[in-house]
């Protein structure tokens, strides 16, 4: 009896915390905004610079023109690459549904996510242990804009930590289709 109640003793002593245990929540990221300058004139450089953490100069490459063409930073790895498509001038339908369905095999292989209905037809991925490992994280749309069908791709070489990388790639998509209306004159979802 004696060596039972030690050990009651004991176990009631090791079960009681010496000092009340405060919870701290995690703080909430903070949201992406759109707002000037652009980055590759579709990426609010505030934005690119909190999703990614990229803190040093950017500076950036871009060729092509309104039917197609693409922006690159001049880091190393390139931290962002952006591109950009639309149907005419000798790109066929068939060709940007070709590439689009290409990149929907290749997320879904990946685990990708399908974006929101309102940005067209979409995926945003991790792409981890492929050819495409320097930029892994990526987000494609095909969307209508002006009555054309139109292609963005926003490609980064890296997520801040405690970044929701699917959530932060699918708002860059969102503000870059809103922004690619303004650029080109057309009304994205039109």
């Amino acid at each position: 009896m004696a060596v039972a109640l030690t050990g009651l003793v004991l176990l009631t002593t090791a079960c009681t915390p010496e000092q009340d245990i405060i919870s701290t929540p995690t703080q909430a990221p903070q949201p992406i905004m759109n707002s000037a300058p652009y980055v590759c004139k579709l990426v609010p450089e505030q934005a690119f610079r909190l999703v990614t953490g990229t803190s040093g100069p950017v500076t950036e490459r871009t060729s092509g023109n309104e039917n197609s063409g693409e922006c690159r930073t001049d880091t190393t790895p390139r931290s962002l690459e952006v591109g950009w498509l639309n149907t005419g001038d000798g790109t066929s339908q068939e060709h940007l549904d070709f590439l689009m369905d290409d990149r929907r095999r290749l997320y879904s292989r990946h685990g990708g996510v399908a974006l929101p209905a309102d940005l067209g037809e979409g995926l945003a991925a991790y792409l981890s242990n492929t050819p495409v490992a320097e930029q892994p994280y990526r987000v494609s749309s095909k969307f209508r804009c002006g009555g054309k069908d139109r292609m963005i791709d926003i490609y980064l070489a890296q997520v801040a930590k405690g970044r929701d990388a699917i959530k932060d790639m699918t708002e860059l998509m969102r503000i870059a289709q809103k922004r690619y209306g303004e650029v080109y004159n057309c009304t994205p979802g039109t």
